[in-house]
């Protein structure tokens, strides 16, 4: 059985649910809420569990866009730093989200350009 690929890299879409659901810095969100839109948007392997975007909620925690504000067990409470902005990304034609305090830089797995 071949590896389910997304159409849009994981850490992107989860940069987009955090823009249009959670894009307020005094609410708490978590990486619950995130991986429930995500099932439902469809664009994920159907056998992932909230632990398997683990790796994805700390690269947003170590980019500087949201902060862990409590764990417990699996279930992280997140926290924004700053509001996120939208940007298109010229070189691989991506809608980005980057929070203020985050290098201006496509955060695209495959891309990485200068915004």
């Amino acid at each position: 059985m071949s590896e389910y690929l997304p159409k849009t890299p994981v850490s992107m879409q989860i940069r987009k649910i955090i823009f249009d659901n959670y894009n307020d810095v005094d609410a708490p969100f978590t990486n619950d809420g995130i991986f429930e839109i995500l099932q439902s948007n469809g664009d994920l392997n159907p056998a992932w569990i909230v632990d398997d975007i683990e790796s994805h909620v700390n690269e947003i925690c170590d980019s500087g866009m949201a902060r862990n504000i409590a764990q417990n067990f699996t279930t992280v409470w997140l926290k924004l730093f700053d509001v996120v902005k939208k940007y298109h990304c010229k070189s691989c034609d991506f809608d980005v989200f980057l929070g203020g305090a985050e290098d201006m830089k496509c955060p695209n797995p495959s891309c990485g350009a200068g915004i």
